[in-house]
């Protein structure tokens, strides 16, 4: 095979447990890549098995960047992520390896994509204040205190985010213009513009992911996911923390203070996992438009397909 073309990179995308990972080590195998991770909860630290990132075998068939790298202390947002790919990607592309993005958070894809606004820095003074006023008085009241000042954002987020209230907060505090009017003309715009993207997208039926979902949760327990949660809670961290709403980690640590028994936790997880996927495939069908879609998960069956797509222009 040819050289990678100078600003060509892969997006493997599709909801959980549709195979994603797989296809991504294949390609970065076949045809020389690196794959990078577009997974919102695989960049935390010590979080593999229930997270269900990349084990050590695919990890020795390619090189995998940006999975368990941050410390579940330290939120990760889509601009953090975002400065984080595209160093990997420049770096691939000075190997001459192609880079491979493969994760479900549609956030972080779309800002990779068609960019995201530079957000202005915060002063860690309104920071602290407007994150105390959250623990003081609530999401709920932070909320309003947002609906009054930025309607256009509270409409977006939910009552419940934390995090993303106080963000859309502290910005209007510290720079007198709300998040919407950043985020529409207020700020230039990263991510986006400086690649060629081809696009990969695996859509299992509904009913498929949903038993593999299921079936994948019970194999993360037998695994050692009990551990891993374990842990995380030794380190009481702040519950409101992303890494501490990744998917069966609410329901586990309920388990391990003794507020359901294991078999309840693990029907919990598998719920809210097979909610999760719903509302993943949403997104892909109505945000994302790929070059190539497979209407399976991703195995021998469909490599061929695969190959043959990357192949066509890796040698354009």
């Amino acid at each position: 095979m040819g050289p990678v073309p100078s600003n060509t990179v892969l997006v493997v995308a599709g909801p959980t447990a549709s195979g994603k990972s797989d296809l991504a080590v294949d390609v970065a195998e076949e045809f020389g890549g690196v794959v990078i991770n577009a997974d919102s909860m695989q960049i935390y630290e010590g979080l593999d098995i229930v997270t269900a990132a990349p084990g050590p075998a695919a990890r020795k068939r390619a090189p995998h960047k940006l999975y368990g790298i941050r410390d579940p202390a330290m939120p990760c947002s889509a601009g953090d992520w975002l400065a984080l790919a595209e160093r990997e990607i420049r770096l691939a592309h000075e190997e001459a390896l192609l880079p491979i993005i493969v994760g479900g958070t549609g956030m972080y894809l779309r800002t990779l994509m068609t960019g995201i606004a530079q957000m202005p820095p915060v002063d860690s003074d309104i920071r602290e204040n407007v994150r105390s006023r959250m623990v003081r008085d609530g999401s709920i009241a932070l909320h309003a205190e947002l609906a009054k000042i930025d309607p256009k954002s509270a409409a977006r987020i939910n009552a419940s985010d934390s995090q993303r209230i106080a963000r859309a907060v502290e910005i209007y505090e510290a720079t007198g213009k709300t998040l919407t009017e950043w985020q529409t003309g207020g700020a230039e715009a990263a991510g986006g513009t400086a690649y060629t993207f081809k696009t990969v997208l695996l859509e299992p039926p509904r009913e498929l992911l949903y038993a593999s979902c299921n079936a994948r949760f019970e194999r993360m327990l037998a695994s050692g996911a009990l551990e891993e949660i374990r842990a995380l809670a030794s380190r009481n961290l702040d519950p409101a923390l992303p890494a501490m709403k990744a998917l069966g980690i609410p329901n586990l640590l309920r388990h391990l203070v003794g507020d359901m028994s294991l078999e309840e936790a693990c029907k919990a997880s598998q719920q809210v996992t097979r909610n999760y996927v719903k509302r993943q495939g949403t997104w892909f069908r109505n945000q994302f438009v790929a070059d190539l879609s497979i209407n399976a998960q991703y195995s021998d069956n469909n490599r061929d397909n695969t190959f043959s797509f990357v192949s066509k222009f890796m040698l354009t």
